[in-house]
């Protein structure tokens, strides 16, 4: 175990700054993908969706980190189209927020990143109110 806590360790600096505030297994998830698409489509914007992407099979984003998914899969609609379907039939992502998490889990995630009264919004407006949440949290830290 030691091991894997190294290499994301040395692995943190070269990751997006919500991965490298998250558990080991985001940063070793996201740079292992990344290097290996990379080798595929060369450095660049695919290279990093790819990374996202696999990243977003078994972490969601909870404020300014990634928390790992109580079950791993596709995080929303767009997720769940696969390439190349979701290359060709682009649609807005849920910026990392589990959409296909369950209604309990996600006023829970709510809740923790400060949304009021999550039990009052519907499950599309709730998802919204977590991004948003996430958005403003993930500034602050990069403020610091």
């Amino acid at each position: 175990m030691a091991d894997k806590h190294e290499q994301a360790e040395e692995m943190r600096d070269d990751v997006p700054s919500t991965i490298a505030r998250s558990d080991d297994k985001a940063v070793r998830t996201y740079k292992k993908t990344l290097e290996s698409a990379e080798e595929t489509y060369g450095d660049g914007e695919r290279a990093h969706r790819t990374a996202y992407a696999s990243l977003k099979h078994t972490h969601e984003k909870v404020g300014d980190h990634w928390e790992p998914k109580e079950r791993p899969g596709p995080s929303d609609p767009q997720a769940e189209l696969g390439t190349p379907a979701s290359r060709d039939r682009t649609r807005p992502t849920a910026q990392g927020v589990d959409a296909n998490a369950s209604r309990d889990h996600l006023e829970d995630v709510a809740r923790r990143v400060g949304v009021e009264d999550p039990q009052r919004l519907g499950k599309g407006d709730l998802v919204r109110a977590i991004e948003k949440a996430n958005a403003r949290a993930t500034a602050r830290a990069r403020r610091r």
